[in-house]
């Protein structure tokens, strides 16, 4: 129980504990990357949306996606500060306490990563990371420090390529995505970079549904990411993930199939939302 609640609440529900001063520049130089131009941002400054995280019939923690209102600028261009915290709750805390953090600055053009940051606290484990990305040299650097270092531990350094997204920049990224061009079945490809590796992240489109959620029936893009064969997981297309049918693309709910029993997380509320949502109004 503790195992698949701790892998709920760090891997399905990917912090706003860094400080919050403005970052007026990280990187002195002019970026030298052709930034990419988003046309439609799906989300503005001041979005928040609530979840709760379930396994079965349980809630057992929630969550929360927060854009901040204040504006940023970092690698000399303007940045979307985005957080992501998850927590367990109630009678949880006693088996497996967890309050983790995620985050990062992402540009508000090309919703490209400039910084991400991790503050992960689960039961005893203790782990702070920080990605600074120079898009003038193609260059990233990873700093981590564990729960008995004092400071942080020697940078790693990677090369990047161009329109690499981690994961706070590569979920906002995946809202821009036009699902009206897509079919059933295709294949959406979002390079990526996460602890230390490099990969292609393959997401499939399922079609549309409508979903039952405790903010009203939803009209909702159902997707599924490619997994690999895990003892986890039970199959293909074991974690399925639905976004709202409209331009703001709103992370609706994840649901894992398991092993044993299955998981994820629901919204529970939103405001500050930068479009209408797809309510179905039909009986």
């Amino acid at each position: 129980m503790k195992k698949l609640i701790l892998f709920f609440l760090s891997s399905l529900f990917i912090g706003s504990a860094i400080c919050q001063k403005n970052y007026e520049d990280l990187f002195t130089e002019i970026p030298q990357e052709d930034f990419p131009v988003i046309e439609k941002i799906p989300f503005e400054a001041g979005e928040e949306i609530e979840y709760k995280i379930y396994y079965s019939f349980i809630t057992v923690g929630k969550g929360q996606i927060k854009v901040h209102k204040n504006p940023f600028k970092i690698n000399n261009r303007g940045a979307y500060k985005v957080d992501v915290r998850a927590k367990t709750t109630g009678m949880v805390d006693w088996v497996a306490k967890i309050d983790d953090h995620w985050g990062g600055y992402i540009d508000t053009t090309s919703l490209i990563p400039h910084q991400a940051y991790r503050f992960i606290k689960e039961g005893g484990y203790r782990k702070t990371e920080i990605v600074n990305y120079d898009h003038n040299s193609q260059m990233l650097e990873v700093k981590s420090m564990g729960k008995y270092d004092e400071t942080f531990k020697e940078p790693m350094y990677y090369q990047f390529p161009p329109q690499v997204r981690d994961l706070i920049s590569g979920f906002a990224y995946f809202r821009s995505v036009d699902f009206d061009k897509l079919m059933p079945k295709d294949t959406i490809t979002v390079p990526a970079f996460f602890e230390d590796t490099f990969y292609n992240l393959q997401i499939v489109y399922l079609g549309d549904e409508t979903l039952e959620l405790p903010i009203g029936k939803v009209r909702a893009h159902k997707v599924t990411p490619v997994m690999p064969e895990t003892k986890i997981f039970d199959g293909e297309n074991s974690i399925q993930a639905w976004f709202s049918a409209d331009s703001n693309k709103i992370p609706l709910k994840i649901n894992a199939d398991l092993t044993v029993g299955s998981g994820g997380l629901e919204i529970t509320s939103f405001r500050n939302i930068k479009y209408p949502i797809n309510f179905d109004m039909s009986k």
